[in-house]
């Protein structure tokens, strides 16, 4: 289509065939776009001669050539080896541009060429539609051949005018109307390109659709100046530039037999579209928009009036929302907004018409309700909240699919509001702040601040709704908190507490607390339910600001802070109902109690962690360097097996019971003395416990295990669940067999061995009666950790070299 481009006409095309042999090769014609991919085969197929489907289709010649009427398909039966037929066009005014078609129906390909009154060279016409720009007034001729002179064929060949064209009809001013049912119609094959004319004001805006649905049917439209203005194929929008009349040429792009339908909507003084009345807050009631629209990127419209420019919040119910888009237009036919762009707020720069235009991505119909909502209003909130934490949860109603809800406060210039929003059944809630004129404040998040910090004095409201709604559905609620994160208010105070001795009970019955700090510094802060489930906190400073997420605080200056449980979880409504303890202690321990490195002969520390808050701690005496192990009952659960942490002196975390100090070894590398913090697991009940920890590098060093048959045999209880042996260097191979075995009373037993340098090299293995286990072991001593349940037994413990049974 390169004449057409030149001209500015911008039909579509494919490449062009070959040129008969013997002559120069046809010239690719140059197009805007290509044909669509695997909707039609590469070449057009192979159909009866004389085909007709209009009364301009001309009847198959027994003689192929003569004169050829523009906007008519002339069908050869036969062209055969080198023979070349030549027809005639009258071009009637200067620098026309044609539409020349030249199908081959059956047999070989054939190409063409296009020469003046003065046989001069105008154009190569291939197996797509070519666009062929004239010269002066006068006869053209058409010349076909076979592509490459041999074989035969069969083709037809039509052309239209651009400037002249054969017929053109008129496009009403009710068809450009949302209500118009569009002009439908059937393209005959072979055809070349079919014209219609009409007369919008220069800068109308229209919505053209797919003319050709499944088929693959396009064309251009051109202005009175015979410049290319829009392509019409895939469903768009079209500014109209320059004057009228304009004119559309429609083809399919293989030049077969096509039905079409044209709809092109105009979206600037948009006409056709039910009116859609703005709503208040709360149930809309009649004041929604209905509709149902086509499949594949089909539209539908509402008609806006808005008397004062201002904000407004558009609706769509969720369902039809998966499959639709929308957008709103202006008097003018702009884009003012965009579901993408402007889920919570669409701005009416001035009074006028507006147009809300949905759009299907779905291969089927979608019916859809759509309300509009003014952001600047006060009609239809709920009466104002106050800020504080004591204030009671409110529950919001929707009795609509598209109901939006306001829900008013006063705040303060400077002051972070957060908002806690959740459904009563399973829903999502979307909820935003904006303020007196409407303006959504903070639309964006800072990485680690919750809530959203205030840009004025002033009434604002919560804008909030549900997005799922069933058939069934009546009334929907959902719970909501409006707080305030500076300067809290309604918040029980907490002092810190102390190490081993329960904190407080739960008090009052509000989501958060206002901790009364005495100094500067780290703090362990923990939030758990009765249940003895964490609760996980952030704690804020008089500013709103996020100074930590529990359980290690660090504080900068003494003050007043405040924790909100699920602080940065909008999502997260925590009703009076939930009653949870909390510890606020140093982060540093004091006044622990001792416990030895020697607990496999020293009696066990004994506690009760007798609230799921408290925090217990413990002196340990092995110096800087030393390595260490927790002991256990095997059988202890609950309260009974807490989590324990070892920190040095400076709180620097050593180790814990969730891998090294129970798993592996604990290698004490901060600055003496160290501490051991305890605390209930996650849902553990509250009660006693006994542990006890032993130095596994030495000094001093246990009892040696002497190798042989008879071992040593231990008893074990509530006092001595813990045995240590070693095994000097010489006393052992390379490979060691260690058994143990329970000789009397109940519970089992796991074993561990310790390399001369304190590090775990075998086990800890499974607990069991009775047990042999292989060991290769590294050069020096070892050191064999015998761990058993709290109750009283018996074991019998041995080593062997297994390459020496008899030894």
């Amino acid at each position: 289509m390169a004449a057409l481009s030149a001209a500015g006409a911008g039909l579509l095309a494919g490449p062009a065939t070959a040129a008969p042999t013997g002559e120069q090769p046809a010239r690719p014609a140059v197009t805007t776009e290509q044909p669509r991919p695997a909707t039609k085969p590469a070449q057009a197929p192979v159909i009866p001669a004389a085909t007709e489907t209009q009364a301009k289709v001309g009847s198959t010649a027994a003689t192929c050539g003569g004169q050829l009427p523009l906007g008519t398909v002339k069908n050869c039966a036969s062209i055969a080896d080198a023979a070349k037929q030549t027809w005639t066009i009258t071009s009637t005014v200067d620098q026309d541009t044609l539409y020349i078609r030249l199908r081959a129906i059956s047999g070989d390909g054939v190409g063409a060429e296009v020469k003046g009154p003065d046989g001069t060279h105008a154009c190569y016409v291939s197996s797509y539609l070519t666009d062929c720009v004239l010269g002066a007034a006068g006869t053209y001729t058409v010349t076909v051949a076979l592509s490459h002179n041999t074989g035969k064929g069969a083709y037809s060949l039509s052309a239209e005018s651009m400037r002249t064209p054969s017929t053109c009809a008129n496009l009403p001013e009710g068809f450009f109307s949302f209500a118009s049912t569009g002009r439908s119609g059937t393209l005959p094959a072979g055809l070349a390109a079919r014209c219609f004319t009409f007369k919008q004001p220069a800068g109308t805006v229209l919505h053209l659709a797919d003319p050709g649905g499944e088929e693959d049917i396009q064309g251009a439209i051109l202005n009175g100046q015979f410049q290319p203005v829009c392509s019409v194929r895939y469903p768009t929008d079209c500014a109209l530039e320059g004057s009228g009349p304009y004119r559309l040429f429609l083809q399919e792009t293989y030049g077969n037999k096509a039905a079409y339908t044209l709809k092109m909507p105009r979206l600037s003084r948009s006409v056709g579209c039910p009116a859609l009345p703005l709503t208040a807050f709360g149930d809309p009631g009649a004041a929604i928009g209905t509709g149902t629209v086509p499949p594949n990127q089909g539209i539908s419209c509402q008609a806006l009036r808005v008397t004062t420019p201002g904000p407004f919040v558009v609706r769509m119910e969720q369902y039809a929302n998966q499959y639709l888009n929308w957008q709103v237009y202006d008097e003018a036919g702009r884009v003012v907004c965009t579901e993408s762009d402007s889920s919570r707020s669409c701005a009416a720069p001035t009074a006028g018409n507006y147009t809300f235009v949905a759009q299907n991505w779905n291969w089927e119909p979608v019916t859809y309700q759509v309300a509009v909502a003014r952001l600047d209003q006060l009609e239809g909130c709920a009466a104002p909240t106050g800020l504080g934490w004591d204030q009671p949860t409110l529950t919001v109603h929707q009795t609509s699919a598209v109901q939006t809800n306001c829900q008013p406060f006063h705040g303060e210039a400077g002051e972070r509001v957060m908002v806690y929003r959740t459904p009563d059944r399973y829903n999502d809630v979307s909820s935003w702040l904006v303020d007196e004129q409407g303006g959504v404040v903070c639309t964006e998040t800072t990485e680690g601040e919750d809530g959203c910090v205030l840009p004025s004095t002033g009434t604002f409201r919560v804008i909030s709704y549900l997005s799922r709604w069933e058939s069934e559905d009546t009334d929907l609620t959902y719970r909501m908190q409006v707080r305030s994160l500076s300067d809290a208010t309604g918040c029980p105070t907490v002092t810190p507490g102390a190490y081993n001795a329960a904190p407080a009970g739960p008090l009052g019955a509000v989501r958060c607390r206002v901790l009364d700090l005495p100094a500067a510094g780290a703090y362990r802060v923990k939030a758990v339910g009765e249940d003895n489930y964490r609760q996980y906190a952030n704690v804020y400073d008089s500013t709103g600001h996020r100074v930590c997420t529990d359980e290690s605080c660090q504080v900068p200056t003494a003050g007043r802070y405040t924790l909100v449980l699920g602080g940065g979880a909008p999502d997260s409504v925590i009703d009076e109902g939930l009653r949870y303890h909390l510890a606020v202690l140093p982060w540093l321990p004091s006044d622990c109690r001792p416990a030895s490195d020697t607990g496999w002969q020293d009696a066990p520390v004994r506690g009760q962690l007798a609230n799921p808050a408290q925090y217990d701690c413990l002196q340990l005496s092995s110096p800087s360097g030393a390595l260490i192990t927790e002991l256990l009952p095997g059988d202890a659960t609950g309260a009974g097996s807490p989590d324990v942490t070892v920190i040095d002196s400076t709180g620097a975390f050593m180790c814990d019971s969730s891998w090294a100090l129970r798993q592996y070894h604990c290698e004490l590398t901060g600055q003496a003395p160290f501490l051991a913090v305890l605390n209930s697991r996650n849902g553990a009940s509250d009660g006693p416990y006994s542990l006890a920890f032993a130095r596994t590098d030495g000094p001093p060093a246990c009892p040696t295990l002497p190798a042989g048959a008879t071992g040593a045999t231990v008893t074990t209880g509530a006092d001595r669940f813990g045995v240590c042996f070693s095994i000097p260097a010489d006393a052992r191979a390379a490979t060691e067999s260690f058994t143990w075995k329970r000789t009397d009373g109940t519970g089992d037993a796991r074993l561990s061995v310790f390399d001369s340098e304190g590090r775990r090299y075998c086990g800890p293995t499974g607990y069991a009666v009775e047990r042999t286990i292989s060991c290769s072991l590294p050069d020096g001593p070892v050191t064999v950790i015998l761990e058993a349940d709290g109750v009283d037994a018996a074991y019998q413990l041995t080593h062997r070299d297994p390459s020496n049974p008899g030894a």
